[in-house]
């Protein structure tokens, strides 16, 4: 089963104000988490050119390895997405970069935030709503629908509407990656 991460990320002034409006929507606050994603280099092709992503991401004692594919064409960020939680223990991320750097992957770069999950149904869909406060970049707001391939133009819908009701206008096409590289 092929799942898609359909998402629309915005630049905000407040997270607080967004928080307080996600409450008045009916969004259930979910855990607030500091994370680490490091990013990394394929050694046989260059993914700031294929438009793919291969992250560790870490949050305390535990990884969580993700894939993200090309994105689609349309008018919010569309794209396969593969993740695999690692297992727990101190030393698993640690672990799990050594292996891909043994096999030939390089780190490129490190993205820190403080990210507080919200959950809403929109339109009959899951929402999932992450207040990021990224280390070096700012705060952003990101909504996202997990989605089979025949529900992806009912989901960016979502995402659209939900956008529009929230007033959520400085839409973010880079990802943080690239906004984490562009600052040096």
């Amino acid at each position: 089963m092929t799942q898609f991460e359909v998402e629309q990320k915005f630049h905000v002034d407040s997270l607080s104000a967004i928080e307080s409006q996600l409450v008045s929507f009916g969004a259930a606050r979910g855990s607030a988490v500091s994370q680490v994603d490091t990013y990394f280099a394929h050694p046989g092709r260059d993914f700031a050119k294929t438009d793919e992503a291969f992250r560790l991401r870490r949050l305390d004692n535990r990884g969580l390895v993700t894939y993200k594919g090309p994105r689609l064409a349309g008018n919010v960020k569309t794209r396969r997405e593969i993740e695999i939680p690692l297992g727990d223990g101190e030393n698993v991320p640690s672990l799990f970069r050594e292996m891909v750097v043994a096999l030939g992957f390089e780190p490129v770069a490190d993205v820190a935030k403080k990210r507080q999950y919200f959950s809403l149904m929109w339109e009959g869909l899951q929402v999932e709503c992450a207040l990021d406060d990224v280390a070096l970049v700012g705060p952003f707001v990101e909504l996202e629908i997990v989605a089979e391939e025949d529900d992806l133009k009912r989901c960016e819908s979502a995402i659209l509407t939900l956008a529009a009701k929230m007033g959520l206008e400085q839409v973010e096409t880079r990802s943080y990656l690239e906004m984490r590289l562009a600052r040096g």
